[in-house]
């Protein structure tokens, strides 16, 4: 069971001094570290998930980050980003003016698929096959109504892209995957903002599936192909 942010700031941050609520700060980021490690870990899913879970209190222990950030400044603190929070801050204030999304997904033997979304006025998505054009409908979770361009770039800002690596590998956990599948993400903007790219091989972010769903992939749909 986990707490409200207004509980976890009665409980562990109220009458607190700035150099008590920063160690508090730290110890939250270091709570998200790990549990995004967690579950980008290859054995993730494979034993009975915890209660509550991984993906739930990464979500709360994100509000209470906000919480202890603004009992920080309450308390006459200033918070100084770190070079993560720096790129995610970064890519979070630019996501108004991405203009284009890329995602390519797939291996040598099974071929890639490769999903294009443009975003001017309106969302416009398809799947690249060598010159042809395949038009993809977005549906929104929620609504089961298509994509506006606003939904999808608010539901891409739940999943927090900013904080992902740039690159993922199996070699982060000790061990190597030949062939296998390898992703690549990638983002254009029409403010100037130069363009950013993440990617993989046989490794994802903690929420990839999620990503993945916006395009209107699962796993079954991955199972099939198999």
């Amino acid at each position: 069971m986990m707490i409200s942010p207004e509980g976890y700031y009665e409980e562990y941050l109220r009458g607190k001094t700035k150099g008590q609520i920063m160690s508090a700060i730290r110890g939250l980021k270091q709570e998200i570290g790990l549990l995004k490690n967690t579950m980008e870990g290859p054995d993730y899913g494979v034993k009975p998930t915890m209660h509550p879970s991984e993906d739930t209190r990464l979500y709360w222990t994100r509000e209470y980050l906000e919480r202890a950030r603004q009992a920080y400044a309450e308390a006459g603190g200033i918070y100084t980003l770190s070079k993560s929070e720096e790129k995610a801050a970064d890519f979070d204030a630019n996501m108004d003016a991405i203009c284009k999304i890329t995602f390519s997904i797939g291996g040598y033997f099974g071929g890639y698929r490769n999903y294009v979304v443009e975003l001017s006025d309106e969302l416009k998505a398809y799947i690249k096959l060598w010159e042809d054009e395949e038009p993809l409908v977005l549906l929104d979770d929620d609504s089961k109504e298509p994509f506006t361009k606003d939904a999808f770039i608010a539901a891409l800002k739940d999943l927090h892209i900013g904080e992902w690596r740039r690159n993922y590998s199996t070699q982060r956990f000790g061990y190597t995957v030949c062939d296998g599948t390898q992703w690549e993400l990638g983002f254009e903007y029409n403010n100037g903002h130069k363009p950013v790219k993440f990617g993989g091989d046989n490794s994802y972010p903690y929420n990839f599936d999620k990503f993945q769903m916006l395009f209107g992939i699962d796993e079954t749909e991955e199972d099939e192909d198999d």
